[in-house]
């Protein structure tokens, strides 16, 4: 209005997604020069992509056992991406499912705990226990200690592959994690989860599935989502999995947030699970 300059109502209430718009710019500006630079492998020979681009540098899981300072700084930025992402797309998971009927509650590759702290938020008679690699559990607890809800969430320091899992979860989460995996050691997972969970216990997979093609041009902040395509699977794939594993009453909804996802849930309905992982499963990602 005159010489005066204002912010609109409309850029007013995008403020507020401050950090997932930063997070999203930030993490586009890390892989478009992989993109750029190595475009051709990434379509034409994807291992020889992986092994160039750098952001598969970031994403190392090795710097996530050993506490030094260059692993700390190395983790804490892909953490900081993943978590802003979670602290919006755990809405979708809320609003899809009621958490109101359980009480012991653990996220298997938990991350910060940013999902489990949505969940507590929501829910406060939950106690929930984050599943995760030694730093990241550590930068987890930091990240959550601020929160009125850091009582109830407790971190657990280990390789979710291969360590035995406590028993007696009402509900175990695999949130964006295990489309980070072969599909054998998708498969100990579930056999771990079902293994450490109550009967009647809830199992559930939420992920982001594969991207349509509709022909409409994607924007710069899509580019490290489209980057990974080739690890969106589709549901079928994980309802065999779970079937297989000996679960019931499996559910698929699919929820449309920045890019499709899907959240499937799924009861153990035996105590028949076989607990410890095959060898023959265990795949390094």
């Amino acid at each position: 209005m005159g010489d005066r300059i204002c912010l609109s109502d409309p850029f007013q209430r995008t403020l507020h997604f401050r950090d997932l718009l930063q997070s999203k710019i930030d993490f586009a500006n890390l892989v478009t020069p992989d993109v750029a630079i190595h475009f051709n492998s990434l379509i034409t020979d994807p291992h020889r992509f992986m092994r160039r681009a750098r952001v598969f540098e970031l994403f190392d899981y090795h710097r996530c056992f050993e506490s030094t300072d260059e692993n700390y700084r190395s983790t804490c930025r892909w953490m900081r991406f993943t978590t802003a992402l979670t602290r919006y797309e755990a809405r979708g998971c809320l609003h899809h499912h009621d958490f109101s009927r359980y009480r012991d509650y653990a996220d298997i590759g938990g991350n910060s705990g940013e999902f489990a702290l949505q969940i507590c938020k929501r829910y406060p008679q939950i106690r929930a226990t984050v599943v995760d690699l030694p730093l990241v559990c550590d930068i987890g607890r930091k990240h959550v200690s601020f929160a009125p809800e850091s009582s109830r969430i407790t971190f657990l320091k280990g390789d979710a592959l291969a360590m035995e899992l406590p028993a007696g979860y009402d509900v175990i989460s695999f949130k964006s994690m295990l489309h980070d995996w072969p599909e054998k050691a998708n498969r100990t997972f579930i056999r771990k989860a079902g293994g450490a969970l109550r009967l009647g216990g809830t199992l559930l997979i939420f992920e982001r599935g594969p991207i349509p093609s509709d022909g409409m041009a994607p924007s710069y902040v899509m580019i490290p989502i489209l980057l990974f395509f080739r690890f969106s699977r589709v549901t079928s794939i994980y309802v065999s999995q779970l079937t297989a594993a000996g679960f019931g009453d499996i559910q698929v909804e699919h929820i449309q947030l920045d890019t499709p996802f899907f959240l499937i849930s799924a009861k153990k309905n035996s105590p028949g699970f076989r607990l410890g992982a095959n060898p023959a499963d265990l795949e390094t990602r």
